[in-house]
C-alpha cells in the first residue's frame, strides 16, 4: 500500500498487554520491522465515559499504564484514546475527576519519554486546549482527527491546528460531512470497546448517517491543502494515519487514502 507504519488497537485481544508476554513484543516488533514498517501508535481508549468515573478510574489508569509499556516495548511513543468529553464548567466535579486522572497519566507518559494522545472531536480545540493547559506538562497531548472536528462539533481544523499546535503527537487522515447539528455527548455516548461493545458500534452510526457521514479524505469537508498547511506551518512532522470507521472495502478505502496522503508528500 505504500504506508509507512501502523497504528494498532491495544486494549482487548491479542494485543492486550496482559497477553503480550515480552517474547511476544520482541517478536511483533521484529515482524514489524521486517515489513519495512514501524509502530506509529497504539490505540488505548478503553470507551465507556472515559475518565469521567472516579469508581472506574483506578482500573482504567492501570491498564493505560499496561499499555504505554507495550507502547514503547514496540517502538513507539504514543498511545491515542478519548478521555470523555470536556465539560464547559471548569469548577466542577467531573471536570476536576478528569484533571486529577489525566493528571497522573500525563505524569506516567512523562516519566517513560511518551504520550497519551486524546482524539479530537468531542469538544472544541479551544476548551481542549484549555484542559490541557491545566495538566502537568504535555504527556496528556492530542491525536488530531479533521473529520471529528467538522461532523461533530462544527469546528475548524485548519484553526484547531494551530491552537492545538504545542500539544499534537498524532494525526488521523479522514474526512466527513455534518449533516445537522449533534450533541456530542449523543455522538460519543454510544462509544464503547471491549466487554462493554466493540468498535463496530462508531462505523454502524457513521453508516447509518444520522448526523454526520464520514466519506473518503477529499470528497468531504476538510480542506485538505489547508489542513495540511497548517500542519507543516506548525512544524508538525510526525505521523499522518489513516482511520476509516466505515466496513465497506477498508483494504480499498486506505489504500486510496494512503496514495491521497502520497501526493501531498511526493507532488508531481
Amino acid at each position: 500500500m505504500g504506508a509507512d507504519g501502523v497504528q494498532m488497537y491495544a486494549v482487548s485481544g491479542e494485543l492486550d498487554p496482559e497477553e503480550m508476554s515480552p517474547a511476544k513484543r520482541r517478536e511483533l516488533k521484529a515482524f514489524i520491522g521486517g515489513l519495512g514498517l514501524e509502530v506509529s501508535a497504539l490505540c488505548g481508549d478503553l470507551g465507556g465515559h472515559g475518565f469521567q468515573d472516579p469508581a472506574a478510574n483506578p482500573a482504567k489508569i492501570e491498564k493505560s499504564k499496561r499499555i504505554i509499556d507495550l507502547a514503547k516495548d514496540l517502538g513507539t511513543d504514543i498511545v491515542t484514546t478519548h478521555i470523555g468529553i470536556v465539560p464547559e464548567d471548569e469548577t466542577g466535579r467531573t471536570y476536576a475527576v478528569m484533571q486529577e486522572a489525566c493528571g497522573e497519566l500525563a505524569d506516567y507518559a512523562k516519566e517513560m519519554n511518551g504520550y497519551f494522545a486524546i482524539e479530537t472531536g468531542p469538544e472544541t480545540c479551544r476548551r481542549l486546549k484549555a484542559f490541557l493547559d491545566s495538566l502537568p506538562g504535555d504527556g496528556v497531548s492530542v491525536n488530531f482527527d479533521p473529520a471529528n472536528l467538522v461532523m461533530v462539533t462544527g469546528d475548524d481544523p485548519v484553526q484547531g491546528v494551530h491552537v492545538l499546535k504545542e500539544y499534537i503527537v498524532h494525526t488521523h487522515v479522514k474526512d466527513g460531512i455534518r449533516l445537522r447539528p449533534a450533541d456530542p455527548r449523543d455522538v460519543y455516548g454510544m462509544y464503547r470497546y471491549g466487554p462493554g461493545g466493540s468498535h463496530g458500534e462508531i462505523a454502524e452510526m457513521v453508516e447509518r448517517g444520522d448526523c454526520f457521514r464520514e466519506v473518503p479524505p477529499g470528497e468531504g469537508a476538510v480542506d485538505f491543502d489547508a489542513y495540511f498547511r497548517a500542519l507543516q506551518e506548525i512544524g508538525y512532522g510526525g505521523y499522518l494515519t489513516v482511520e476509516r470507521e466505515v466496513r465497506t472495502d477498508p483494504v480499498r478505502d486506505i489504500a486510496e487514502t494512503v496514495r491521497f496522503i502520497n501526493k501531498y508528500r511526493h507532488p508531481p
